[in-house]
């Protein structure tokens, strides 16, 4: 049996699962959503695996979720099903089980990403749906001159996406997600036009990378935007994507096909 932590095979950082990923400011962008719902395409039984609350399920599936970490099922709504203790590694389910399966900002989690895909692709009949960030754009993102500790340790924590479509195999497309303005989500980028946000530390909370850095760094991160928005010298430099609808950042959608 695998291991049942959820940690990152480039560094060891991951939650335990007994643990509880901050939620308050994570509400699913249906905008997001709807490439999700088109990647999936025609599926009827859909597995999701690091499932967590559930955010992106979609209704109109019949969805079998995974969660090894029992504080996120305890979240998931009534309405919801039930998750399924157990981990991407080793799924306990038959060959081809399900008409497609998904995993949505988890992959990073996992302590073997690898093992985890093939064990998705192994249970997926059609396509295997990955949303997730690309490392190799991560540091492209304004707030890597004021947090790169953040953003260095997000890098480490996210898998290249050569490594992730070597290990779903057959055929994989990716395909760049934009964020829109006024995203729901609250992953870093989705604050890219509204930095004054990322100021509350709520919202920094929902964010697992802030956890990974200490309280001196967060301080000097908060001092240095302030000034920046009060001098004017962030919006001389970031300015133009307070009206940009949407921002093409770090997030991918990997589909694959057998």
């Amino acid at each position: 049996m695998s291991t049942r932590t959820y940690g990152s095979s480039a560094d060891g950082i991951g939650y335990d699962t007994s643990s509880s990923r901050p939620v308050a400011r994570r509400r699913p962008d249906p905008r997001i959503a709807g490439h999700i719902a088109h990647a999936l395409g025609d599926a009827r039984s859909v597995l999701n695996v690091g499932a967590g609350t559930g955010s992106y399920e979609i209704a109109a599936c019949t969805i079998t979720a995974v969660e090894p970490s029992l504080a996120m099922r305890a979240q998931r709504p009534a309405a919801l099903a039930t998750a399924i203790d157990a981990v991407a590694e080793d799924l306990p389910f038959a060959d081809g089980r399900f008409d497609a399966s998904m995993t949505l900002f988890s992959v990073h989690q996992w302590s073997d990403a690898e093992a985890g895909l093939r064990e998705m692709r192994r249970v997926t009949r059609g396509p295997v749906v990955v949303l997730a960030h690309d490392p190799a754009r991560v540091r492209d993102f304004w707030l890597y001159e004021y947090a790169p500790d953040v953003l260095d340790a997000e890098v480490r924590r996210h898998p290249p996406l050569r490594t992730l479509t070597a290990a779903l195999g057959g055929t994989t497309t990716v395909q760049p997600v934009p964020i829109p303005l006024d995203c729901t989500d609250g992953f870093n980028e989705a604050y890219y036009g509204r930095p004054e946000l990322l100021l509350d530390p709520a919202a920094r909370q929902a964010c697992s990378a802030w956890s990974f850095i200490d309280d001196r760094a967060r301080q000097d991160f908060d001092t240095s935007l302030r000034h920046a928005l009060g001098s004017g010298a962030w919006d001389a430099a970031f300015g133009h994507l307070r009206n940009r609808p949407a921002y093409d950042g770090s997030l991918v959608l990997l589909r694959s096909t057998p």
